[in-house]
């Protein structure tokens, strides 16, 4: 009779134990390892980028002479009309004659400066200028005045003998300014101007209209030359009340600068002209040569600085929460990529603009944070940069997803 041999139940029960622990525990790291595997970053694309369009500039030029208008820190808005060759300037000259002498006795804004005594010699410069029928000043024996006041008259009035006089006065001669007066001439890259003497009798002393725009913005960063040139009326010891040769001083933002006249030169004027346009201070320089009588000639300045700074536009970039990308997640979870602040600039006449878009790489993400950037290239001006904020928050998808969608997010 054959023996039965029966095995302990604990040795029955053995592999299946060890069978269901290995269940268990593969089961329990494939849940461990879908709910902490990491994601891969969300997919990124950009938006198309509208850009703003801006009207091309239609000036109002004379049909006279030689004209230039320039808005000072945008060099694009440099426009010329008539001939371009030198012309006679003037008392313009005399904006040299102010910027020479006080490159040599320098003045600071609020300061008198250096008293002068008018010698003899300076004095018999009235007699020799109104001969000429040029304009001219008393200048007593035995005056005394300040740079600054000896400035006020030469530049206000135009007073040929107080030009002669301080150019004498810094220069010692009048061979000796010419000298100077070329010299800052090259300094100062106006190429174009010739000087002979300091009051632009000579009709020697000539520019073009490009220069002379030139020389204004030089005539305004000096605070004394543009607080001169900026005054109405004045009344000066000796020289009685002085009072501004340009007559549109203070008409449509008009602040200075000089008038020219001459046979040779017509009617002339330097000028310059600030508004406000887009929060900020806009100064237009320009320069009209050879006009009939100053009286035709004021009125197309008024009706060119119109057209000029009609020309001025604010262009938008972006509105805050502007639309430059979308992020898209695997739980299909979406958030775009917002502008975090608007941004706007000024400019002049015809601009274009250009938008390049950076997306950072992420996965999760809060609302609000920085996520990336769009920098703006704008034609003649310096390009600008915008944060990109996440619009809403992209979460976490949670366990079950993940457990549901295993690894379809790495």
């Amino acid at each position: 009779m054959s023996r039965v041999v029966r095995r302990p139940r604990s040795a029955v029960r053995r592999p299946v134990t060890v069978s269901v622990v290995a269940v268990l525990v593969l089961a329990v790291g494939y849940l461990v390892a879908a709910a902490v595997v990491p994601f891969a970053p969300a997919s990124a694309s950009t938006t198309t980028y509208s850009a703003p369009t801006s009207s091309v500039p239609d000036l109002t030029f004379p049909g006279y002479g030689a004209t230039a208008v320039e808005a000072t820190d945008f060099p694009e808005s440099l426009r010329t009309s008539g001939d371009t060759k030198p012309r006679s300037i003037a008392s313009i000259s005399k904006v040299v004659t102010a910027l020479v002498v006080l490159d040599a006795k320098p003045l600071e804004q609020g300061e008198s400066g250096p008293t002068i005594t008018f010698s003899p010699g300076m004095q018999a410069l009235y007699a020799k200028y109104l001969a000429v029928n040029g304009e001219v000043a008393p200048m007593p024996a035995g005056l005394r005045l300040s740079e600054y006041q000896t400035l006020q008259v030469m530049l206000m009035k135009s007073a040929n003998n107080y030009a002669g006089a301080l150019a004498l006065w810094a220069f010692g001669s009048m061979d000796a300014y010419r000298s100077a007066a070329d010299t800052w001439l090259d300094e100062h890259g106006l190429d174009h101007t010739t000087i002979h003497e300091p009051t632009g009798l000579d009709a020697g002393n000539t520019s073009t209209a490009t220069d002379l725009v030139t020389l204004g913005q030089l005539a305004l960063a000096d605070p004394v030359v543009k607080e001169v040139v900026g005054t109405k009326q004045v009344t000066v010891p000796g020289a009685g009340e002085i009072e501004n040769s340009n007559k549109l001083l203070g008409l449509d933002g008009v602040e200075g600068i000089k008038t020219g006249t001459l046979d040779e030169a017509g009617a002339c004027l330097l000028f310059a002209a600030t508004y406000e346009r887009g929060g900020r201070q806009v100064t237009v320089v320009g320069a009209m040569l050879g006009g009939v009588d100053h009286e035709s000639l004021d009125d197309d300045v008024q009706r060119l600085l119109r057209s000029v700074a009609d020309n001025f536009q604010v262009v938008t970039l972006t509105h805050a929460g502007q639309t430059f990308g979308t992020f898209s997640t695997p739980w299909q979870d979406e958030a775009d990529a917002v502008s975090g602040r608007a941004a706007e600039v000024l400019v002049w006449g015809r601009t274009t603009v250009s938008a390049s878009t950076h997306l950072d790489r992420i996965t999760l993400g809060t609302k609000g944070e920085r996520v990336g950037r769009v920098r703006f290239t704008i034609t003649d001006h310096d390009a600008v940069t915008v944060p990109l904020v996440l619009e809403r928050s992209i979460d976490d998808p949670g366990v079950w997803w993940r457990w549901t969608n295993p690894f379809q997010g790495a």
